[in-house]
Order: C-alpha cells, then structure tokens, then sequence
C-alpha cells in the first residue's frame, strides 16, 4: 500500500473519530437535557453543600446526571459549588443548565406590621436561608446594639416595611447591616430635623408611630392622633394608649397569639412598662412594626389641642376627639353602649 493511502486512510479515521467524539460531546453538552414540565423550577442550594448533595438535589429536573456530572467535572464546577437559589428552564442543555447553577438569582424580601422582633425573624427565614434563631441573635447582638445606639427592646425600630433584593444565601449579619443601611437612608436630614423639633429622637418618633399606628388604620387620620399623643407628652400626661396595654398583657402573659378585643381593667392593671396607663411617656420599646406613613404622621402631626379620642360609632374606623375629660366621657360612653350592644368579647 502506498504511503498516500495510508496517510488518506489515516485521516478518514481521524476524521471519524473526531466526528464520533463531537458527537458525544455534543449530546453531553448540547442536547436538552431537563425532565421537568413547568416552564421554570427554582432550585436553592444551602451553603457548604457538597457536589453530591447537588445532584440528589437536582436529580428531579435532570434528565441525565451522567453527562451533567461528566460536564460539571470538567467545567470546574463539581469543586467550587456555589450556595443561593438557581433558575432552570425547561429544555436546557446540560451546557445550561451547569451555567445557571453558577448564576444565584435575587429574592425579593417582604415584610410588613410585625408584632415584635420574633415575628420578623420568622418571617424572614421563610424567605431567605438564614434561620430566625441567627436573625435574633444578629439584631441583638451587644456590639452592634451599643455601636449603633439600640436597645434590645429599641431594635426593631430600625426595621421598616417594604420590599428588598437579597442573594437567598445572604447571612443573618449581612441582612442586619442591610436593614441598618436602608434605616440610615430613611432618616434623612430633614426628617430628623422634624423629630428634633418635636423634642423627639428617631427611635421615640418610631415608637410613637407604632403605637398610631394601632390606634388607626385611617391613614387620613393618624396625624391627628399623633398629634393627640405629643400633646399629652408635652403636658407630662400619661399616654393612655390601649395598644400598649393589650401589648403588655400580652408580653407579661407570654401568649402572643392571643386576640383581645376588648380593653378591660385586668388589662389596665398589668404590671408593665408597656402599660401607658400606669406608666408616663413612651413604652421603652415600639409595640409593632409601623408603616412610614405612620412615622411620618408622627413627624408632621396635625395642629389642634385634643387631648381625648374615642372610637366613633357613627363613623367605623374612625374617632371622635376632645378637648376636655367630660367631652371625651361623652364619646366614650356611647362606644361603650355600642360595644355592649355587640356583644363583643375579649
């Protein structure tokens, strides 16, 4: 055989073995490679997960974890695997797919009108990877409380309601300092120039809200009950606030699932210093978390001399305000007769 058909022999094996080795890499690599119907899963990958641990975690959307694992080897993956919440598409390629494992996608992280920081831990750890119990410890941590000014009862103020962008692996501390950034960007020069004016700081103005805030879910009338607070505050006169005291009882009792309707005296009676009742000035602590529009009805409060208000039973949800004991005696007594005639139970 001549030496040309030899070298021409040669390079149509060549070409075959190349062209079967092409072709396996492209059916690894290549063809799609997904066993899931829906359009779209989300996979979430705990931190320090090993690359076993991947795979049985994968193995409901891959359709074929050897040619997965063959690639993940090879790109580096199986050796760097990386912790957060991955998107997968229907009919991705194995190519893809190790692709989107690199890529952690946002959360969006909501919260709103938690009762205590507890509740907001909880609700937190349901919506990224970090537990409620590091979430507590972040925020009470006794470095961060002093550097920053907080009390452990003081704390929850610098959480405000709205909706954030976080990796699903973002760490307990990493989540504290963000909310702490965002309380910082919140409390701009002007609206602490407000709360000085009241003679208040950022956190009294916040713990004020919290307390407007249960007082009324009319947002077109808590600058007018926050106004009635900062004029018994000026006056040295107790606070008086139901909210606080249902808050107390609900604190000194430990039960905090329980739903009290009705403000009776064994609930004026506890002994607190949530129970502004007993107690002058504000509560050492907000008793929920308020919306900002509580907060800034505390900063621009409306301009009258109430001193008294009283659910309304002519308007619901609203409330009937004056100015003396006897005119609020009044209101309060056909709250009381209404209540009676409703029935209503703690």
């Amino acid at each position: 055989m001549s030496l040309k058909k030899i070298v021409l022999y040669f390079s149509l094996l060549l070409l075959v073995v190349v062209a079967y080795f092409g072709f396996k890499i492209y059916q690894i690599v290549f063809v799609p490679n997904t066993s899931f119907t829906e359009e779209k899963v989300m996979v979430y990958v705990s931190t320090n997960s090993t690359f076993e641990e991947v795979k049985t975690l994968l193995t409901p959307y891959v359709k074929d974890m050897d040619k997965f694992e063959t690639y993940a080897v090879r790109r580096g993956y199986a050796a760097a695997v990386k912790a957060g919440k991955f998107e997968l598409t229907r009919g991705m390629n194995t190519h893809a797919l190790v692709s989107a494992m690199r890529r952690s996608v946002p959360v969006r992280v909501t919260f709103n009108n938690q009762e205590r920081l507890e509740n907001l831990a909880g609700r937190i750890s349901n919506q990224l990877e970090a537990d409620s119990l590091s979430l507590l410890e972040a925020f009470q941590n006794e470095r961060f409380l002093t550097e920053n000014g907080f009390t452990k009862e003081t704390v929850f103020t610098l959480l405000l309601p709205n909706t954030f962008e976080f990796y699903w692996d973002t760490s307990a501390e990493k989540f504290r300092n963000q909310m702490l950034r965002a309380y910082y960007q919140f409390w701009t020069e002007e609206r602490q120039a407000k709360a000085t004016a009241l003679g208040l700081t950022p956190t009294e103005v916040t713990i004020l809200a919290s307390i407007v805030h249960k007082e009324t879910s009319k947002v077109d009338e808590r600058a007018k009950v926050a106004r009635v607070y900062l004029n018994r505050l000026q006056i040295g006169m107790p606070l008086q606030a139901d909210p606080t005291v249902i808050y107390a009882y609900k604190l000194v009792s430990g039960d905090f699932n329980q739903v009290i309707k009705r403000v009776y005296y064994k609930h004026l009676e506890v002994d607190s210093p949530y129970n502004t009742y007993q107690n002058t000035g504000l509560p050492p602590g907000p008793i929920f978390m308020p919306d900002v529009n509580a907060i800034d009805a505390v900063l621009n409060p409306e301009d009258h001399d109430f001193l008294y208000f009283c659910a309304s039973v002519e308007r619901f949800g609203y409330h009937e305000f004056a100015t003396t004991l006897e005119q609020h005696q009044v209101n309060a007594r056909k709250y009381a007769q209404w209540l009676n005639s409703q029935t209503v139970k703690p």
